[in-house]
């Protein structure tokens, strides 16, 4: 992932300082700056709100795509078409739980509990998919259709 550059340039682009991005996201400019530097991992809840801040696509922001906005492009992730989409999207790659997690280097019940929707896909591991299957994280969170 290399979304601190992208970010920079976002920021720049708008004329804001950091800290007035980390107003916005109601945090310190410190820990916006790690987002930055990618000293941090930015949660996805963040980078959906960056991603609104800055008027552009999540994969814009990742890296994964040159595509800025998509049209009809939603402003909150969907977690109930996030979960179905990860499921039909492991099994369109005959994919089962197992494997997926051993393709993100965890286990089966973290993936299950995306599946199941009772917790929100890790950053890096939307990035992971996204990237190796060439799939919108936009599209895997239900922001786009």
């Amino acid at each position: 992932m290399n979304y601190g550059i992208k970010l920079k340039e976002l920021r720049e682009y708008n004329n804001m300082s950091q800290y007035d991005v980390a107003e916005l996201l109601d945090i310190k400019r410190s820990s916006y700056n790690q987002f930055e530097q990618q000293y941090d991992i930015i949660p996805i809840k963040r980078l959906n709100q960056l991603a609104n801040i800055f008027h552009c696509s999540i994969d814009y922001i990742l890296g994964l795509a040159d595509t800025k906005n998509y049209q009809g492009s939603r402003l909150e992730i969907d977690t109930t078409l996030s979960k179905e989409r990860l499921k039909q999207f492991r099994k369109e790659h005959g994919l089962t739980q197992d494997k997926l997690a051993k393709l993100l280097e965890t286990t089966q019940s973290v993936v299950c509990g995306f599946e199941k929707g009772r917790n929100l896909i890790a950053t890096p591991f939307l990035y992971t998919i996204c990237h190796k299957y060439h799939v919108s994280a936009d599209y895997l969170l239900g922001r786009i259709d």
